[in-house]
This record gives C-alpha cells, structure tokens and sequence, in this order.
C-alpha cells in the first residue's frame, strides 16, 4: 500500500511538470507569433545584385558643377524609402559634408533613422536637395540642421563646427564626404583655379573642419572619410581629383594612430563608380556617363544606399576596434 503511494506521488508530479512545461511552450509560442519576433523571423528573399538598380545605357542630362540628384535620370536612391533603421546611434550628433546628395545624403537619412540627430553642409546652389534631406531627418523626430556655405573657405569651416555644435547641442560624428571631381582628358587642361579648388574642397577643408571639430569629440567618437577607388587605381582624366582621394585615404590611416589613444576612430569609405550629381557635373564625360556602371563585375553603377550601412557600422558602437580601416564598395572593381 504503502509503495502505491509513493509511485502515485511520483506520477502527480510528473504529470504537474509536464504541464507546466507544456504551459511554458505554448505561452513562448504565443509571444512569438504576436510579438515583433515574429516579424524578424520571416524570411528575407534573396536580391539579386545583378538587377537590383538601373543598369546603362543612361540618358540623364548633363549638369553644370555642383549638380542636383532631383534632376537626375533616374533619380539616386539615397534610401530615402528603402533603408530601414534599428536605433543603432539613438542620441548620436553627426556633421555630415556634402550631405545635400550622394553619400552624405544616404548617411543623413541612415543615421536619422537610426536615431541620431544630424546636421548637413552644402553649396548653397544645392539648396532644393537639401531641403529633402532637411524634411527626411525631421519626418524621423530627430533634430536636423541645415548649414549652407563653401568649404573652401577656412572661416566658413570654422562657423560650421560651431553652428553644428550649437544646433545639435554637441558632436560625436564627423563625416567628411563634401568633394569636386572634375574630368580633364590632359593635365595641360587642368586649370591653376581648377587645382586649386579641387584641393581646397578635398584636401584643405577636411583639414580645417577636423582641426575645429576635435575639441568637441569624446572618447566613443568617430571620423568618417570619403576616399575613392580612385586612391588605388586613378584614372588618367581625373589626375587631380585621384591626388585628393589618396589624400584621404591617407589621412584616414595616420589619423586613426594619432587619435587611437584619445578614443576617437578614423575610418574611410572607397566608393567606386556610384550614381551622384558628382558624374553629370563634369565629373565624367557625357560619353562615359551612357554606360557608367557598365563595365563592373555588377554591370551596373552603385547606388549612394547601398553604402548607407558602411557608414552606420562605422560610427555605431559596435564597430569599436575598426579604426584606420578603409571600406570599400565597387561593384567588384577597384579597391580595397
């Protein structure tokens, strides 16, 4: 009798676990299937590359320098609609040059998106592309200030750190994207003006925009360069243009070890042939502009989105040991 007991005893408790583990499957199952878990379980189908994004022949219009996206056919995607932000830099104040179109205008919205409130430069004949930049940050809840001027004038520089740090009320991103690229067939053809604008916006106003932003940034900080293929494998029409973006690369590597020690990283961008107002504005010719793209593993030109993330990685937290690095995005052409 006393042994029925014990075995009834031992089959109650059994029975009360599986229950209760039966209660405790069903409650997770249930949270799965209501909870945004769920969401983030669903597949995500393959994109082929390939086809992704237009592919030439082009038939957009040439432009005089700056040049403006909204008049590009087709019309960049800065993933104005298509890049989808987690709250990866929550808090964050960016200072994005050249954040009006391209690579910078992709970063802006990235980075709203991903919580960051952002201040963006830009010539002030680039204002209408601006202005959607401007509406994009602010259509996120984040701050968004706008900051118009020529970064070939060291003064300017110097106002523009302080209006961003007075706008955003601090600064923990510098991108430095702002640049000129004009085609020239010679270097007979390259203009004394010509160089020297080409390096007082690629060379001398990251320069100055560094030297007055630095007393601002904090350990956890980062500096974001935009280089080029063009710093490993120069064309021979863009010899000035190809110089800066060597600069840059450059400037990238020796910084990280000068500022490694403070907590602040320097990283890079190599874009290769990617769809920006830099290309209709004379920064290639309106033959090569038909198939530019064309000639990439890829078949196609990159679109500024498709870097979006590279920049994100580079400021967000979790990219902490990637300082000095150079990342590059090219289709399957040029370098790194």
């Amino acid at each position: 009798m006393k042994k029925d007991n014990q075995l009834s005893r031992r089959q109650a408790i059994s029975g009360i676990g599986s229950t209760l583990a039966a209660t405790v499957a069903v409650s997770k199952a249930n949270a799965l299937s209501e909870g945004p878990t769920a969401q983030a379980a669903v597949p995500v189908p393959l994109s082929d590359p390939t086809t992704k994004y237009p592919k030439p022949p082009f038939t957009t219009p040439m432009q005089p320098w700056p040049g403006l996206a909204s008049k590009m056919i087709p019309r960049p995607d800065h993933g104005e609609t298509s890049y989808k932000g987690s709250g990866r830099l929550l808090g964050r104040k960016a200072l994005i040059t050249g954040g009006d179109s391209g690579m910078g205008r992709a970063a802006a919205i990235a980075y709203a998106r991903e919580g960051a409130d952002v201040a963006i430069n830009y010539l002030p004949a680039e204002e209408s592309d601006a202005r959607e930049v401007i509406e994009l940050i602010k259509k996120e809840g984040r701050k968004a200030i706008a900051i118009p001027g020529d970064i070939r004038e060291e003064a300017f520089c110097q106002r523009l750190v302080d209006q961003a740090v007075k706008g955003l009320g601090g600064l923990d991103i510098l991108v430095s994207n702002a640049a000129r690229q004009q085609t020239r067939e010679s270097i007979l053809d390259v203009s004394t003006e010509d160089f020297d604008a080409t390096m007082k916006t690629n060379i001398y106003a990251p320069f100055w925009i560094i030297k007055a932003a630095l007393p601002h940034l904090s350990p956890g900080a980062s500096i974001i360069g935009t280089t080029s293929e063009q710093a490993y494998d120069p064309s021979p029409n863009l010899y000035d243009y190809a110089q800066t973006k060597a600069a840059t690369m450059n400037f990238v590597k020796s910084l990280a070890k000068q500022l490694g020690p403070k907590g602040i990283r320097v990283n890079g961008v190599a874009p290769g042939p990617i769809w920006t107002p830099l290309q209709p504005s004379g920064g290639a010719t309106a033959e090569k502009l038909k198939t530019f793209g064309g000639d990439t593993p890829l078949g196609r030109p990159g679109q500024p989105v498709e870097l979006a993330s590279i920049y994100v990685q580079l400021a967000a937290n979790d990219g902490s040991y990637a300082t000095g690095q150079v990342y590059g995005a090219a289709g399957g052409k040029g370098q790194p």
